[in-house]
Order: structure tokens, then C-alpha cells, then sequence
């Protein structure tokens, strides 16, 4: 597998100033996929922006793991719910027409 477009979990912990095991507890509640190549673990460059908010979250505001997900889960639901309501109403102007 190419890690052309992966990062080490251990140079991002160590950019950041992260405990491992923060990213492993992420992964453990299903926050953040870690793909193994060769026995190192990697994150996806597409993933670094939602785990450096996660990692804000924790740091900046204390918030545990659990909390975490808590919140991304709301973001998330909160998200669906913007792209419905965007869709019902480009829905509601074509019937207008």
C-alpha cells in the first residue's frame, strides 16, 4: 500500500506535542481511522483537520475523549441536517417554478 497520502502517527504526536495514546483512544471510540503499513501506523492526510480539531477541543478546553465524541457526533447530525434542509428547499423551488 503507497503512503503517498498518509502521515505517521508518531511524527503527527510529535508535531503536536501528543501522547500516543490519545490517538489510540480516538481510534478506540471510532473518532479517527489509523491504517498499519508495515507495522506503522499512519493517518490520513484527509483526516488531519477533524483530528486537530479534536485535538483543540481536548487541549484547549479540556474536553476528555468521551466528550469528544459527544461533540462530533452532534457536529455531525448537525451537518445532516443542514444538507436536508438545503436539499428540501432547492426541492421546494423547483415546484415553485
Amino acid at each position: 500500500m503507497s503512503t503517498k497520502h498518509l502521515i505517521t502517527a508518531t511524527d503527527f504526536c510529535i508535531y503536536h506535542q501528543l501522547e500516543s495514546s490519545f490517538i489510540a483512544d480516538l481510534q478506540e471510540a471510532g473518532l479517527i481511522q489509523i491504517t498499519v503499513v508495515n507495522e506503522t501506523p499512519y493517518i490520513a492526510d484527509d483526516d488531519v483537520y477533524k483530528l486537530e480539531r479534536m485535538i483543540r477541543l481536548h487541549n484547549e478546553l479540556d474536553i476528555n475523549v468521551a466528550g469528544i465524541e459527544a461533540i462530533t457526533h452532534l457536529l455531525k447530525r448537525m451537518e445532516d441536517i443542514q444538507e436536508e434542509m438545503r436539499l428540501l428547499k432547492n426541492e421546494l423551488k423547483s415546484h415553485g417554478d
